[in-house]
């Protein structure tokens, strides 16, 4: 490890020199990606140098001769400080600071399926509210009594994805209906799909193997019919994989859109195909983000979320309160039982 720690102290070392450089004054552009750059690799600096400054110190003492007491004490100090530079050192996603794409489509249960779904956009909305990131719907599909077969939307904000990764999967709803008449509890399901926002430079895609067609939107009738080709869809050949984009204004923007939609969707595929190669090890993480896997049930005449990925009391949280977006505890638990993952299996790899 100190090997290591050495290194990471020069880069921080020649992020400086470089940000101090006449020319990096001249470039604005560069001397934006450096301080960036700077600012992300702090935390594991100032734990190098507490690590290093602390093994010193505990050579020291011995070289002194001081009690067992003492040393014991500075033992310790190493030790956690050790865990928390190990848990720094867990590579980062390097999609964290990205906007994301969410797809929310109601699964089994008809009616009520929609309506869930509906539900949980309100919920992903009112979070971003919170967190002061922005909602733009690209593209629904409501029903008559207001809930979404579909609806696709995108998140906008600061490390929006480091927060809402989590949340992809099956999300499942035990509830008496409205549409019930009779008071039976009704199980109905969601999925959730969380995409990173690439562009062509993130995650190139070769346009000879799409196939782009244009038609007119759909609309409620009036003067909301648009008289124009201005919805797109797009089709990934060797995938066949289809996405339809109308509610921009324009052609070009559907287009734009639909494509975004259509680069997270194969992304989240070559990470499925990924994931699978590695094994166990990695579909056991909190992170893997399978659509089909169910990770969160929402009991309504209890008034509780059980998130299925957690443990013991630590996987119960209040509905009420999540649904009107209160979801920091609930994400920062995930956070941590992942991080905690991830920590087991480079301490099992070591």
């Amino acid at each position: 490890m100190q090997e290591q720690l050495k290194q990471i102290l020069q880069k921080s070392e020649q992020l400086a020199a470089q940000l101090s450089a006449p020319e990096t004054y001249a470039d604005p552009e560069l001397s934006s990606r450096l301080l960036r750059e700077q600012k992300s690799i702090q935390p594991l600096t100032d734990a190098c140098r507490r690590y290093m400054t602390l093994q010193e110190d505990y050579n020291a003492a011995k070289e002194l001769g001081l009690s067992s007491a003492e040393t014991a004490e500075i033992r310790e100090e190493i030790i956690a400080a050790e865990q928390v530079l190990k848990k720094l050192l867990i590579p980062r996603d390097s999609n964290d600071e990205r906007n994301v794409i969410m797809e929310i489509r109601a699964g089994t249960g008809g009616e009520e399926a929609a309506l869930f779904a509906a539900d949980l956009f309100r919920m992903y909305s009112a979070y971003a509210a919170k967190q002061n990131w922005k909602v733009e719907v690209i593209s629904s599909n409501a029903t008559e009594l207001g809930g979404f077969r579909e609806i696709i939307f995108t998140i906008s904000g600061n490390s929006a994805w480091s927060r809402l990764k989590y949340e992809a999967g099956s999300h499942c709803v035990k509830r008496i209906p409205e549409t019930e008449s009779s008071g039976r509890i009704q199980t109905s399901t969601a999925t959730v799909a969380v995409l990173p926002e690439l562009s062509e430079v993130d995650f190139h895609l070769d346009m000879k193997d799409v196939r782009i067609d244009v038609f007119r939107a759909s609309g409620a009738g009036g003067q909301k019919v648009n008289k124009t080709s201005s919805a797109v869809r797009v089709i990934h050949l060797p995938t066949n994989t289809v996405v339809e984009c109308q509610d921009e204004r324009s052609q070009l923007q559907n287009k734009e859109r639909a494509l975004q939609i259509l680069r997270g969707r194969l992304w989240e595929e070559a990470q499925r195909r990924q994931n699978d190669a590695v094994g166990k090890a990695r579909r056991g993480m909190v992170g893997s983000g399978e659509r089909s896997e169910r990770i969160r049930t929402y009991f309504f005449l209890r008034g509780q979320i059980v998130d299925q990925r957690l443990s013991g009391d630590t996987r119960v949280f209040q509905l009420e309160s999540v649904l009107n977006g209160n979801l920091d505890e609930l994400i920062d638990r995930l956070t941590t039982e992942d991080q905690m993952e991830r920590l087991k299996s480079q301490n099992d790899e070591d």
